[in-house]
């Protein structure tokens, strides 16, 4: 279990080093070779960070999987009151612990939930770790049966799950005919957008993806409506958009180290005033 901060920024190479951008995505999904998923949060206020983050831990120590948090230059640098709650009242989550005696358990052999448990250091459980194809042992296991069934397993662990791990905002979506997809800082100025769209007769909504990965796709599919996604790059969630909506999506790219404006927001929305 480990949570990784990416606070991204122009780019590509040394880019923008202290502006926004939005350019990781896919890069946090699929930074890696072979198959594998990973959980993903991107959160946009500094309240939501600190909220967040505990999620994020959490997520790491039940699911046993690495977590990606995004925030993009703006967050980083922002400052904002925050409610911290008192320390009891936070979740905490503790990994899954063996349940037999060292010498018996199997370090990955995981039940119906497909997790394996983790024991602490310490502890005296005698623990193999390797990045070959292993077995349930941790003993490398050169064969496509034991491939089958770890790739497999470190899939499924999340796909299983993943209903409990998405977070979604939905904002005056309820009636729309068109809604704008937005993440981080940049949903600031979506969420004035939509507003003043409502207010020229324009049915607009803000859907938010909160968790990016694994991506929250049936609230796209819940919505038979035009799209808009509003990226802080040359489109990269726009694509997983297209993949699950049944209508029309346009993307909105901005580059050049700004976030989107909620005039040019609202300027898009009016193309799809009735």
């Amino acid at each position: 279990p480990i949570v990784v901060v990416n606070a991204m920024r122009g780019a590509p190479s040394t880019g923008l080093p202290t502006l926004v951008s939005q350019g990781d995505f896919m890069q946090a999904r699929w930074g890696s070779h072979g198959s594998y998923e990973i959980i993903s949060y991107y959160p946009d206020s500094v309240q939501e960070t600190f909220d967040l983050m505990l999620d994020a831990f959490n997520s790491a120590e039940r699911y046993r999987v690495p977590v990606m948090f995004l925030l993009d230059a703006m967050l980083a640098h922002m400052y904002e009151k925050i409610y911290v709650p008192p320390e009891d009242s936070v979740e905490r989550v503790e990994r899954k612990r063996p349940t037999k005696p060292p010498g018996e358990q199997l370090i990955y052999e995981a039940d119906e939930d497909l997790i394996p448990p983790m024991p602490r250091i310490g502890d005296g459980y005698k623990i193999h770790a390797s990045g070959l194809t292993h077995n349930e042992k941790g003993y490398p296991e050169l064969t496509p049966q034991a491939q089958e069934r770890l790739v497999r397993r470190l899939n499924e662990k999340i796909r299983k799950h993943q209903e409990k791990i998405w977070k979604v905002e939905e904002y005056r979506t309820e009636d729309a005919d068109v809604i704008v997809v937005a993440m981080g800082s940049n949903a600031r100025a979506v969420r004035t957008a939509v507003d003043a769209a409502r207010n020229e007769g324009i049915k607009a909504g803000l859907l938010r993806p909160i968790t990016i990965w694994p991506f929250p796709y049936k609230y796209i599919e819940n919505y038979s409506v035009d799209y808009i996604v509003a990226e802080i790059n040359y489109g990269q969630i726009y694509h997983v958009v297209r993949e699950y909506a049944d209508n029309k999506v346009e993307l909105l790219p901005k580059m050049g180290g700004e976030l989107h404006t909620p005039q040019e927001i609202l300027h898009a929305l009016r193309r799809y005033k009735k």
